[in-house]
């Protein structure tokens, strides 16, 4: 049996590993599942077709499945899946997915959530993330690994964050951030790239000059998008060590929004 607390409201349908621990007075749904080795804190809610992964810690407050305020949202039977291994701090709300946007948001694995955080419907966030404080995506938001969100960051819907991006405090993305960009302002334009972080996680020199040469095409040489694409998958020959760099970018920029572009 899990370790439930008396006062917890646990449905006899809901399916919880043995090993999984439920605080003072939580709600936890019909259609909830939660994986070994994970914790509810007290007074949380998780309903609706939530699935939690291995070892996730979820702090007191957090409300995790609820229906998408998506107007457009008539009760369909849409899911949040939760990966492994998160931390997702007091007052964070995780919503469903809708229909129209595919019925499930997803948060990866390893992600760093801190207190009043929000993933609106049909969010994709990937592995190793850091939401500060009051970060928020509105719905269908995409964020690749490795990124940086800081306090009071708002996240339009649609814009799309590319892996190991980072922003600053009460930056406001209207737009798409390509990988390894630090965006800061309201709106967020783009400021340098994230050396440090490149740093930390392991990037040789090779790999933080090509990165550094990409953002040049992009921001510093007064080229057009097109013919910054040309020259950033031209880096390759330059830089073999960073091919999967280099492709990294020129697939985020190939399905770059025409309607939004990317921040500048």
């Amino acid at each position: 049996m899990a370790h439930i607390h008396p006062t917890a409201l646990v449905d006899p349908k809901a399916e919880l590993d043995s090993s999984v621990t439920v605080g003072a007075y939580t709600l936890v749904g019909p259609h909830v599942k939660i994986a070994a080795g994970t914790s509810i804190g007290p007074h949380c809610v998780l309903d609706g077709h939530t699935t939690l992964g291995e070892g996730n810690r979820i702090y007191p407050f957090v409300s995790l499945g609820l229906p998408s305020q998506d107007k457009k949202y008539a009760g369909e039977p849409c899911e949040l899946v939760i990966g492994n291994h998160n931390t997702i701090r007091e007052y964070s709300t995780y919503h469903i997915g809708t229909v129209q946007g595919g019925g499930v948001t997803r948060l990866g694995h390893h992600n760093w959530m801190m207190a009043y955080t929000h993933l609106a419907h049909d969010c994709v966030v990937g592995n190793h993330t850091i939401f500060a404080n009051n970060a928020q995506l509105a719905g269908h938001v995409e964020v690749g690994d490795w990124v940086i969100l800081g306090g009071y960051t708002v996240v339009h819907q649609f814009v799309r964050i590319g892996a190991h991006a980072m922003t600053a405090m009460s930056s406001l993305l209207f737009a798409d951030v390509p990988p390894f960009i630090m965006a800061q302002g309201q709106p967020a334009g783009a400021r340098s790239i994230n050396v440090e972080g490149l740093r930390r996680r392991g990037f040789s020199a090779e790999r933080i000059s090509a990165v550094k040469a990409m953002h040049k095409a992009l921001y510093r040489d007064n080229l057009t998008l097109e013919q910054a694409q040309s020259r950033i998958k031209d880096l390759v020959d330059r830089f073999p060590e960073a091919a999967a760099d280099v492709d990294l970018m020129t697939g985020f920029l190939q399905r770059m929004s025409t309607e939004r572009g990317i921040v500048r």
